[in-house]
């Protein structure tokens, strides 16, 4: 009942009071998600061709490139340079549609791969994006109004954020301080409530579920939704196995790109209404699907600053169509792997590729180890910080070492470096790789 009361009466009251149009763009993506793969190609292909046409004619940056349109959306987009997160450093005013910032909001990334990117977004913008992760949740089992455990980024809730959380029925929580006693208080909160979902930065729901343990656990956690940071194996057996749901992960950036997310398969369902998704090898050209790539996403929404081509950072793997599930809920495409940051990646003398999973598929196994971060200085090896954790033996590290060699066929120097602690990145995320060589 306070369901449908919130959806129908206090969402579209609160859309005229900010003049925001949340409630009324849910309602069309629900519907756009569902059709069938020849409509949804279409319309990706009709936003394309507009959101090309729209920054060519209207932001100065794109039309100083004086790039020659063409009939076929995506052979014009092919056209385009790829965008570099310094170009927006230094371009962001000629990237604007628009003569003044005055009522847009200013979404900034978290600046754990470098500097800070900014990117101005209109109310109108921010709430389609809303409405994009409202629908992930509800892939998730979620709905606006069903009690929800929320870790975020800010220390403090600013007035309107408070009375968003009250009427959404969220327990708050600073994501990167948590402790045990305000895991228990969010336990005690959801006790007696029915299908609570948690929410945050991965790396938060695998500390929180670190702290859930041996805590007077409520069991009625429904799922859990991860955003912000890469969702590690080890992340979802902890989460999982603590909080005893289902974890889904989805996939976005700071800067309004809603790429995708998990529903009922394994892989993740890329938003085609809202992205155009390509990825790329080092010199810009398209990998086949099932190879890791360059993520290079062009927004289909952003019309205040488009961002077009833009290169975020991050390495990613779509799966082949050979190996789409011939059961799935949706004609989306689908994303089989969203593998980390383009820093997240080891380069042996050979060249070959050692991805964060390469190490934590190691480290799973061993709790003599609490924590670890690998760094690359040269091609010839690296260096391993760790933590210990109570349980720690000086053999370990020849286990570990032993086991890492099993898959690194190949001479590579492992030294391993006892340390207090691994700060985190100034974003408040952990680091698991850190390359020098990029």
């Amino acid at each position: 009942m306070y369901q449908y009361f919130l959806e129908n009466v206090l969402l579209p009251i609160g859309d005229l009071v900010f003049k925001s149009s949340f409630i009324t763009d849910v309602k069309r993506m629900r519907q756009l998600v569902k059709a069938n793969e020849a409509d949804l190609k279409k319309y990706q292909q009709t936003q394309l061709q507009s959101i090309l046409q729209h920054a060519t004619r209207h932001a100065a940056y794109y039309n100083s490139l004086h790039i020659t349109p063409d009939a076929d959306a995506e052979v014009w987009l092919k056209r385009f340079p790829i965008l570099e997160k310094k170009t927006i450093r230094e371009q962001g005013a000629a990237l604007l549609t628009c003569s003044s910032t005055e009522g847009l909001a200013l979404n900034s990334t978290s600046g754990s791969t470098g500097e800070q990117t900014q990117v101005y977004v209109s109310p109108r913008e921010q709430s389609y994006y809303q409405a994009a992760q409202t629908i992930w949740w509800e892939w998730a089992g979620y709905h606006p109004g069903l009690p929800i455990i929320q870790t975020g980024l800010a220390p403090k809730r600013t007035f309107k954020k408070k009375i968003k959380d009250f009427f959404f029925r969220t327990h708050y929580l600073f994501a990167f301080a948590l402790t045990k006693d305000q895991v228990q208080n969010a336990f005690n909160w959801a006790r007696g409530k029915k299908h609570v979902v948690i929410g945050g930065y991965a790396s938060s729901l695998y500390v929180f579920s670190e702290l859930a343990e041996g805590t007077h656990k409520p069991g009625n956690i429904s799922a859990a939704i991860s955003w912000g940071d890469k969702m590690f194996d080890h992340y979802r057996k902890k989460i999982a196995q603590e909080l005893g749901c289902k974890v889904y992960e989805t996939y976005g950036a700071a800067e309004g790109l809603m790429i995708g997310a998990q529903k009922d398969l394994e892989y993740l369902y890329i938003m085609t209404p809202c992205v155009y998704l390509e990825i790329l090898d080092d010199n810009g050209n398209e990998v086949p699907d099932g190879e890791i790539g360059h993520v290079v996403v062009t927004s289909l929404t952003a019309h205040t600053m488009p961002l077009i081509r833009y290169k975020l950072g991050d390495l990613a793997i779509k799966l082949p169509k050979e190996k789409y599930p011939a059961q799935r809920d949706l004609h989306l495409p689908l994303l089989q792997k969203v593998v980390g940051r383009e820093t997240d990646i080891i380069i042996t003398p050979t060249g070959k590729k050692l991805i964060v999973h390469s190490f934590t598929g190691v480290f799973e196994y061993y709790p003599e180890v609490r924590q670890f971060c690998v760094i690359q200085d040269n091609v010839n090896g690296v260096r391993v910080d760790y933590v210990k954790d109570a349980s720690f033996y000086p053999e370990v590290l020849q286990q570990i070492d032993e086991h890492h060699r099993r898959f690194i066929t190949e001479p590579f120097e492992i030294t391993y470096n006892e340390v207090a602690e691994i700060p985190p990145t100034k974003s408040g995320k952990p680091q698991i790789i850190i390359s020098n060589l990029i």
